[in-house]
Parts: structure tokens; sequence; C-alpha cells
């Protein structure tokens, strides 16, 4: 009953160099992301069995297994599109003007942004999330793959702090990775993201 798969990128795993090393992009493709694919595919046939069983008692693992495994491959497969080759820069158009308005300017949306990702502690992800409830940016940090963030926000940009995502190119130095990361990030995709995000879920949880 596989339900999920590894998508496929849009460049080679060198095209991020010398930001991010072919080698990490490998692993971190189709190794880490490969993994939760998996994960995730098993919890929903352990959950099936579960059910025609009537083991009820091992759903609540099922479950978590099932959440943290969907969650890393619904973090990666957006990651992924969120990094160009030729990323980078500032961003413009919808996404740039929604950057300005909910944190004053770029530069001070890239210093509160950075901060949250260096402070993520352990394993974890910093996002740029659209809140269709206030119907705004916000800036999370999302623990492990799941669990600590509302529902309502849907991801424009993600970074992986995971050290599975740097280890091998930046050590332990997290914040150097960060600072290369700028210059690969896909603002096209955010802008797309953004978009359908204000148009898509508007209402969705709260009635407008």
């Amino acid at each position: 009953m596989a339900v999920y798969t590894l998508p496929d990128l849009t460049y080679d795993y060198g095209a991020l160099e010398p930001h991010i090393s072919g080698k990490i992009m490998e692993l971190h493709h189709s190794k880490h992301h490969n993994t939760y694919v998996t994960g995730a595919n098993t919890a929903l046939e352990k959950l099936e069995e579960a059910r025609d069983k009537g083991d009820l008692a091992s759903v609540n693992l099922h479950e978590k297994n099932l959440a943290f495994n969907l969650g890393g491959h619904v973090n990666h497969s957006a990651f992924w599109t969120n990094l160009s080759p030729e990323g980078g820069g500032e961003p413009t158009g919808e996404i740039g003007a929604a950057i300005d308005e909910h944190f004053g300017s770029f530069e001070k949306f890239k210093a509160h942004f950075t901060a949250v990702a260096t402070g993520v502690q352990g394993s974890g992800w910093a996002i740029l999330a659209w809140d269709s409830i206030g119907q705004k940016l916000v800036i999370v940090q999302l623990y492990d793959q799941q669990g600590n963030i509302t529902l309502g926000l849907t991801p424009i940009v993600l970074l992986d702090c995971w050290e599975h995502a740097y280890y091998l190119d930046y050590l332990n130095v997290r914040p150097d990775y960060i600072k290369a990361w700028w210059n690969i990030v896909n603002w096209a995709d955010a802008e797309e993201r953004l978009q359908r995000a204000r148009t898509q879920t508007a209402g969705l949880i709260v009635p407008a």
C-alpha cells in the first residue's frame, strides 16, 4: 500500500555547490528523505493491519511513527523546491512586499529568520509560513519533523536545521550553513507558494 514516493529534484546534486555539496545533497535526498518516505508508508500499512486485527493498543505507536515520517517527507519535499542554483538575493514581487509589510524590511526579516534557525535546539526546522487566520507571514521553529506548529500555517520557506543537512560541509557550525543557505533560496518558489496560500487558505480554518 505504498502511497508516498520520493520526489525527483529539478537540479543535479552538485548544482548548489559551493553552498551545499553534492555529497550532502545526495545523502540527504536519496537516503534521509527516502527513509521518511519508507517510514510513512510502513506506518500506514501497520495502521491498516491494526484496524483489521482490532489491535488498537498499537495504534498510538504507529500514529506517532506516521506523524514523524510523514512530517519528514512533507518538509523535505518543500525544502528541495525552496532551493535553486539561481537563488539568493532579495525577494521582489508579492513575497518581497509581504516581507516588508510584516517584518519591516528584508534585512530585519533576514536577521529574525537567522536567529530562529540558529536557535533551534537539537533537530528541527526554521519556517517562514503564512498564517491563514491572521492573514500574515510568521516565522516559527518546528521541533524534529512535526508536533508543535499550529494548524492553519502554510509553509512558504523552510530551512532544515538537522545536522545531517550540513555537518559534512560545516561540521557543527550551523551559522555558517545558514549564511551559505541565503545564497540559494528560491524566491520564485516562495512567491508561488505565498500566492497560493493567500488565495486558497482564507477561511479554511476560521470562516473569513
